[in-house]
Formats: structure tokens, C-alpha cells, sequence
């Protein structure tokens, strides 16, 4: 059970909490609808959290903010990554951890930290995009972003600077710059910054990693919730169903988060490179004679790469 601590001011969650439950408002075409609770699950293990103590976010005063991790097994990093979140200077974030089940002490240092945590649950999961789909399912942010553990914001005012001057109503992305960072936490590369946006930059890559961006709970409700089977670009895919109407994008020169090298995905670029293949045609962004020339323009360069290494 939460206890008096949840009004520490010293957390970005804690700061706006309030005992009236905000109404979901769901409209009839929604894809998916929103709880602020799982559904009962037997193979439950533990859950907690902010809202079990009848503590709740709304967006009256200012946008709130949902963040988004998934683990499993992640100890060693987890605590870093729930720290760039409860540290933040923003003051209307929300919190949602979604384990898979964790038996090596990670449900120890979320529960350290669940008075300051809105909602987290542990439960054996069919992968990163189930455990992503719950905790969208869970949130009642303007805008979601994802911060796997290991990952997390680059300063305290990451999220103060990438909200400033954003409309919810009309922006449904918000992007902002990476650090890329080894294990051990040393910056390879920082991504560029990039004034204006152009879709066509997703036929070749990610271009707008999930660490990075805000996506608008308006986009998850018309265009539904990620694949599970897809296995390491699942938000890759969720942008592309867009691809042909694709909304506007609010670009900022902001390095927002951390993106560690120690993911899922790590290593396994060819793997990627098929799935983002299969993602490309059947989504049909473009005809499929240049999906194969981008394709193999792709893996030419992954060899040369791989060559001069």
C-alpha cells in the first residue's frame, strides 16, 4: 500500500497528484479502451502503485506526460532509468512500469519506488509490445514515451524543454534528439538535430527512436495498439500504418533521452533489417520495386560497415 510519502514533492510524480479519478473519455471510434487497472490476470505476481491509494493525474492545468517502461530481469539498470523519470523538473508526469515477471531483484527496486510510481505490475508477458499495449492501455497522458530499462532522460529538464510550447490538440508527435550509450553508460553518438521532418526518412531507418519521442494518446486510439508479433521494431511498424496520411511532427532540438546499447536488439541487425523489410511491405509505403532497392542498398551498406571494421 502506498503511504504519505506519495505527496513527496521532490518527485515529477508526485507533485500533482490528486483523489479525484479524471474520466476516460472515450469516443466511439476508439480502437482500444483505456482503465486505470489491469484486468484480473491468475498469473498475476504483485502490482502497486499511486493509483491503488486513490492518487490520480489529470491534464487541466498543464499536459501530462505517461511514461512507459518495460522490463524484465533489468536490476542493473532499472534504478537509473526510474530516476531520470522521478527527478524530472516537469512537474505532471505519470509513471507506469510493466514487468514480465521478474525474478532477479528488480520487483525489490520498483517497490522501493512504487510511492512515486503510478501504476506498475508484474506478470509473465508475450513480449516488449504486450507489455507496451498494457501500459498504453493504462495511461491517461496527452502524450506517451517509452524508456526501456537501462534507458532514461538525458537531464532533469528533458521533459520541461520538450513540452514547452506544444498544442496537444493539433501536434500528435513530438521528437526530440538521443545520446546513444554503451553499457557502461559512455556516449557513441549523439543523433542530429533535424529541423523539419520528412517521412520519407522512415523507408530507410527508425527515424525517430521511441526513447525520443511523444507520441499523442489520439494516435494510439485511432491507429490502434503495437503488433505482438513483431519482435524488435514494433514501434517502427505503429508508425508506419500512418505512413500515407502521416500527421505533422513538432521537431525539437532538445537531447531528450539515453539510449543504451544492451536492448533486445542489440547485435541482431540483420534480423532488424528483415523485419523492417516485411514492416515496409506490408504496410505498402511504397511499390515494392523500390522497397527491394532499398533493401539491398541497406545490407550493402551493413557489409561495408562490417568490411572495414
Amino acid at each position: 500500500m502506498t503511504n504519505a510519502r506519495c505527496l513527496d514533492e521532490r518527485y515529477s510524480t508526485t507533485r500533482m497528484v490528486n483523489s479525484i479519478k479524471p474520466t476516460l473519455n472515450k469516443q466511439s471510434d476508439d480502437i482500444f479502451e483505456s482503465s486505470f487497472f489491469l484486468e484480473l490476470n491468475k498469473n498475476r505476481l504483485q502490482e502497486g502503485g499511486l493509483r491503488f491509494s486513490g492518487h490520480y493525474k489529470s491534464s487541466k492545468t498543464q499536459p501530462l506526460l505517461t511514461i512507459i517502461t518495460a522490463v524484465f530481469n533489468g536490476k542493473e539498470y532499472l534504478e537509473e532509468t526510474i530516476l531520470s523519470v522521478l527527478s524530472q523538473t516537469y512537474d505532471n508526469v505519470e509513471f507506469i512500469i510493466i514487468d514480465g515477471g521478474s525474478t532477479d531483484g528488480t520487483l525489490d527496486i520498483i517497490k522501493k519506488y512504487e510511492h512515486a510510481i503510478d501504476y506498475w505490475v508484474s506478470e509473465p508477458d508475450a513480449g516488449i509490445s504486450d507489455a507496451f499495449n498494457k501500459g498504453v492501455k493504462l495511461a491517461c497522458g496527452d502524450y506517451i514515451n517509452f524508456q526501456g530499462d537501462g534507458d532514461g532522460f538525458y537531464a532533469i529538464d528533458s521533459l520541461e524543454n520538450i513540452i514547452q510550447g506544444v498544442n496537444p490538440i493539433d501536434d500528435l508527435f513530438i521528437s526530440g534528439r538521443i545520446q546513444r550509450v554503451c553499457t557502461e553508460g559512455d556516449e557513441m553518438y549523439l543523433s542530429a538535430a533535424v529541423p523539419e521532418f520528412h517521412k520519407q526518412s522512415l523507408l530507410f531507418r527508425m527515424s525517430m527512436p521511441h526513447q525520443g519521442l511523444f507520441t499523442s494518446l489520439k494516435y494510439f486510439k485511432k491507429y490502434g495498439l503495437f503488433d505482438v508479433n513483431n519482435t524488435y521494431c514494433m514501434d517502427y511498424e505503429h508508425l508506419l500504418r500512418a505512413y500515407h496520411d502521416f500527421p505533422s511532427v513538432v521537431m525539437k532540438n532538445v537531447i531528450v533521452a539515453k539510449w543504451r546499447a544492451d536492448g533486445l536488439g542489440n547485435n541482431r541487425d540483420l534480423e532488424i533489417f528483415k523485419e523492417y523489410n516485411k514492416i515496409k511491405v506490408d504496410n505498402k509505403v511504397a511499390a515494392y520495386p523500390i522497397l527491394i532497392a532499398i533493401n539491398l542498398w541497406t545490407l550493402f551498406k551493413y557489409t561495408i560497415k562490417k568490411v572495414i571494421k
